[in-house]
C-alpha cells in the first residue's frame, strides 16, 4: 500500500490539533493549496502523513484520503471552516493572495483552490512526533510518496500505526480477495465530504432545473442523517436551493426512475407553484459514474415516506 508524506504548514497543523484536544477527533479537513492542479498520488482511503517543516522537521500525524476537488475559496470555507486550518476566511484569502504573490501566480475569474480531503484525522502530540525516513531530502518542495510495506516507508508506518491504534483510530484492514494484502480501512465521508462529492458528481448543475450558479446550489440527502440516512453520495442530489427546500418538505420528489414529480398540495397550500408544475415529470441529469448514481431504495424512501401526495 502507498502513503504520501505531505509538507505542512505549522498552523494548519496547530489548529486541528486544537480541535482534536477540543472536541476528541478531527472526522474531516481540508489540506489545500493554492494551485488547482489535480493531486493524483493516493487513491481513496490511502494515508497522508503530515511532515512538519524546520525546525520540527518530524511527522505530526496522518489523515486518510478521500477525493481531490477544485473549489472557490468562499465554498471551502463554508463547507469545512476552520477544518481548513485557518481561523478565518479572511486569513485564507489573505495566505492565498500571499503565496500567488510569491509565486507570480495570477488568477482568472474566481480564484480556485486545489482541496485534498481528509477523513478520521490523528494529530500527534509533540511527544509523538515520528522521525522521518532516513532518505527525506530537505529539498522536497510537496511531498514524497512512500511503498508502507517496505523500508523507510514501513518503519515510519509502524510507529503511526501504534499511535492510531492507541487513540482507535483507524487501522488497516484484510482484505480477502486481495489474499490478505493490508489496505486502509475505507473512512465514510463527513458532511463537508458528502457536500463536495455531491457537487462533482453532479457535473455543479442543479439535477432538475440545470441551474450552474454554484452559490445557488446544495447536496441535498435523500434520505435525511437524522432519519438513518448517510452522508454517501448515492444518498444525494444536487438542487438549486429552492427545489431543495421544497424536496425536504415533500412537496416534489425524483422517483426511482429518475423522474421529477411535483405535489398538488404545493398549488394547494400556496396557490402557486407555476414554474415548479412546468418541470413535472422531467427527467433529471444523473452522474456520469455509475457509482454515484441516487440509491433508487432511497429515492423510493423518499416518494413513498415524504412525498405530499393529495
Amino acid at each position: 500500500m502507498n502513503g504520501y508524506i505531505a509538507n505542512t504548514d505549522a498552523g494548519w497543523h496547530a489548529i486541528l490539533l486544537a480541535q482534536q484536544r477540543r472536541e476528541g477527533a478531527v472526522r474531516e479537513a481540508n489540506f489545500w493549496k493554492p494551485s488547482d492542479r489535480p493531486f493524483g498520488v493516493l487513491r481513496p482511503g490511502e494515508p497522508m502523513l503530515f511532515r512538519l517543516k524546520a525546525p520540527h522537521n518530524a511527522i505530526g500525524g496522518v489523515g486518510f484520503f478521500q477525493r481531490f476537488s477544485a473549489l472557490p475559496v468562499w465554498l471551502a470555507w463554508e463547507t469545512f471552516g476552520r477544518a481548513n486550518g485557518v481561523q478565518d476566511r479572511h486569513e485564507m484569502e489573505q495566505r492565498l493572495l500571499a503565496i500567488r504573490a510569491r509565486n507570480k501566480v495570477g488568477a482568472v475569474g474566481e480564484p480556485q483552490i486545489g482541496c485534498v480531503l481528509l477523513s478520521d484525522l490523528l494529530l500527534f502530540e509533540p511527544g509523538d512526533w515520528v522521525r522521518l525516513p532516513d532518505d527525506w531530502k530537505p529539498t522536497t518542495v510537496s511531498g514524497k510518496g512512500y511503498d508502507l510495506a517496505s523500508g523507510e516507508g514501513a518503519r515510519v508506518w509502524a510507529s503511526c500505526q501504534e499511535r492510531l491504534a492507541r487513540a482507535a483510530a483507524p487501522l488497516l484492514v484484510a482484505d480477502e480477495q486481495r489474499y490478505g494484502e493490508p489496505i486502509a480501512a475505507r473512512s465514510r465521508l463527513g458532511q463537508g465530504g458528502f457536500r463536495v462529492a455531491v457537487i462533482d458528481a453532479y457535473d455543479r448543475a442543479c439535477a432538475v432545473t440545470g441551474e450552474r450558479s454554484l452559490p445557488a446550489l446544495e447536496a441535498a440527502h435523500i434520505r435525511p442523517y437524522a432519519d438513518d440516512g448517510s452522508h454517501d453520495v448515492r444518498n444525494g442530489l444536487l438542487l438549486r436551493s429552492d427545489v431543495h427546500r421544497l424536496y425536504d418538505r415533500g412537496y416534489v420528489t425524483v422517483t426511482p426512475d429518475h423522474r421529477f414529480r411535483v405535489s398538488p398540495r404545493l398549488r394547494a397550500d400556496y396557490a402557486n407553484g407555476k414554474t415548479y408544475y412546468a418541470l413535472d415529470g422531467r427527467r433529471i441529469a444523473t452522474p456520469k459514474r455509475s457509482e454515484c448514481m441516487p440509491s433508487n431504495e432511497a429515492l423510493a424512501w423518499h416518494e413513498e415516506r415524504c412525498f405530499l401526495r393529495a
